[in-house]
């Protein structure tokens, strides 16, 4: 009859080389941390340039409205706060009557905007024009959410960039008092790529609407 062949036990007991085997090493939760940090720069980095964006918004009362507008996102060389600093610029390029219809939305505009690590900081919305703060969620490399309240709205915003990085398609939806008041449908295209970064931080650039 065959022996069968004992298991390797580096000679101890198998007993004990059971028990003195190298444990399998738990992930670092810092080292995770900054690799989730440096993705969402990355990320950031991705939505550079000037985008076209063709809109619908669907209003509680089933009202439709199109507008098309055009949205620049621009770079500082330094962050005077967070890891990074943003310029966003917004401006319509057919309004079909948006802004007639609901004056309470900005036609153009000029906000900073700070990644600071899980937190995106805006100087100002594109409603009230008070400064608004958001809480991110990588969903995966081309996806981001952004939850946020903006004055008396909960808002919840997902942006997917797409066939690599030549659209972008934006959801946004807007509670009040538990109740959905406006979605959002964002269709972009980009039209340029990221040009040079803006010389100095946010607080020194000067703004241009």
């Amino acid at each position: 009859m065959t022996k069968t062949p004992e298991p390797l036990s580096h000679g101890l007991p198998i007993s004990i080389a059971a028990t003195t085997s190298k444990p399998a090493s738990s992930p670092d939760p810092t080292r995770s941390r900054i690799q989730l940090d440096s993705n969402l720069k990355r990320w950031f980095g991705r939505n550079l340039g000037l985008w076209r964006s063709r809109r619908l918004y669907f209003f509680v009362d089933d009202e439709v409205l199109r507008l098309d507008m055009l949205v620049r996102v621009e770079i500082y060389s330094e962050a005077s706060h967070g890891e990074a600093a943003y310029r966003l610029s917004w401006w319509p390029e057919e309004s079909f009557d948006f802004f007639n219809i609901k004056p309470k939305y900005r036609a153009r505009g000029c906000a900073d905007v700070y990644l600071c690590g899980h937190q995106m900081r805006r100087s100002q919305d594109v409603v009230n024009g008070i400064p608004i703060n958001s809480q991110i969620r990588q969903v995966d490399e081309h996806e981001v959410i952004f939850e946020s309240q903006d004055h008396d709205l909960h808002v919840i915003e997902h942006i997917r960039l797409v066939d690599q990085d030549r659209y972008r398609s934006r959801s946004i939806y807007c509670w009040r008092d538990g109740q959905l008041e406006v979605s959002e449908i964002h269709h972009e295209i980009r039209l340029e790529e990221a040009g040079p970064p803006l010389v100095g931080s946010a607080t020194e650039a000067p703004l241009q609407d």
